[in-house]
């Protein structure tokens, strides 16, 4: 029988989380944005809750209750808070995921317990690459073995930078297969440069210059066997397909209130039939999405290969996040250009859906 309820503990912890976006993301949304920071005590309330914590295995510190389902779960109702603040409180996920599922049993061991231990954000991962054709899985990025040691040279941008970062994930070419290298953010070679964007403001960012960047043997993520990590990409999609739905849904509900109160004619405008038809289709692509995200996270927790779902599902959601955002815009009419409202901040955080890849894990 196919069943889309989710169970008892994940309804829990989906309320939890929605009351923690209501009151704690939503309010400081457009004070980020304009501010271009994450608020410090923010992060120190979300490490309370466990969020990514409780993922992790017991044996280092965490909770040990690992879904990816309800991962999208968590991950949907933070970003109807806000999107930027939700990627920034999802950051430690990006080296702790990471290591927890291809890390080697001495890279779990020094990282993980970091990562349990603070507020701060002990890691990030560095994946997409600034260029026009960026591909994951083949990046341009080389690791190449040099005795005990591999040399990393290449360009990587949207690297999560918050503060207290001390290890980065790359993501490389080593002869010819994708591979992770654990490295420290201050080894020689590595120089990091602040970006701007026109969304995601609130969450530091850096681009990466690699230039002849040393690591021991030992730094590649999984030992010096590595690691096939073709599942750390998909993790990172069906992530990111669900921060993209919340998106989506805070975008409708607020265009949905803002029809049934607004009134032209004598009567709300959710009455006209062109808004409530607009407003139909974009709660039809927001389910379309959310299921196919879903059903990614699903096989992910079955243990399944989920590759050509989460590429489907962050496929989809890139072009429903944007459309519905803009939908609001035009809903609110005029309003929704104004900086006062927030149709036009979800249409700016919606467009950069387009060229976000592993920005967060489930």
């Amino acid at each position: 029988m196919i069943d889309f309820e989710p169970s008892e503990d994940q309804a829990l912890i989906a309320e939890t989380v929605r009351e923690f976006a209501r009151a704690e993301l939503r309010p400081r949304a457009r004070e980020s944005d304009e501010s271009a920071k994450v608020p410090s005590e923010l992060l120190s309330r979300a490490h309370e809750l466990g969020l990514v914590a409780n993922g992790l295995p017991e044996q280092f510190g965490g909770g040990g209750a690992r879904s990816a389902v309800t991962g999208a779960l968590v991950a949907e109702e933070l970003a109807w808070g806000d999107l930027s603040l939700a990627l920034a409180v999802l950051a430690p996920s990006l080296l702790g995921y990471a290591v927890a599922d291809f890390g080697s049993s001495a890279q779990q061991s020094a990282l993980l317990p970091q990562v349990v231990a603070s507020a701060s954000c002990a890691g990030t991962l560095a994946a997409v690459e600034p260029r026009f054709d960026s591909d994951t899985y083949r990046p341009r990025t080389s690791a190449r073995r040099q005795g005990a040691q591999w040399r990393l040279d290449g360009a990587k941008c949207l690297v999560p930078w918050l503060e207290g970062v001390r290890h980065v994930l790359v993501l490389a070419s080593a002869d010819g297969a994708l591979a992770g290298f654990l490295v420290p953010a201050d080894a020689p070679g590595l120089h990091a440069e602040p970006e701007a964007y026109m969304g995601v403001r609130a969450l530091p960012t850096a681009e990466l210059e690699l230039a002849g960047v040393r690591v021991p043997a030992e730094a590649r993520l999984g030992g010096e066997s590595g690691s096939e990590l073709r599942g750390l990409v998909a993790r990172g999609r069906v992530g990111l397909a669900a921060l993209g739905v919340g998106v989506a849904r805070a975008a409708f509900e607020l265009a949905r209130d803002y029809a049934k109160e607004r009134q032209a004619f004598g009567a709300p405008i959710a009455t006209k039939q062109a808004i409530a038809f607009k407003l139909a289709d974009m709660a039809i692509e927001i389910d379309g999405a959310r299921l196919l995200t879903w059903e990614a996270a699903w096989r992910l927790d079955q243990g399944q290969d989920a590759t050509r779902e989460a590429a489907l599902a962050i496929h989809q959601v890139r072009r429903v996040a944007l459309e519905v955002a803009d939908g609001a815009v035009q809903v609110f009419g005029g309003h929704g250009y104004v900086r006062e409202y927030l149709p036009e901040l979800l249409l700016r955080n919606a467009r950069g859906f387009a060229c976000f890849e592993a920005l967060t894990l489930v």
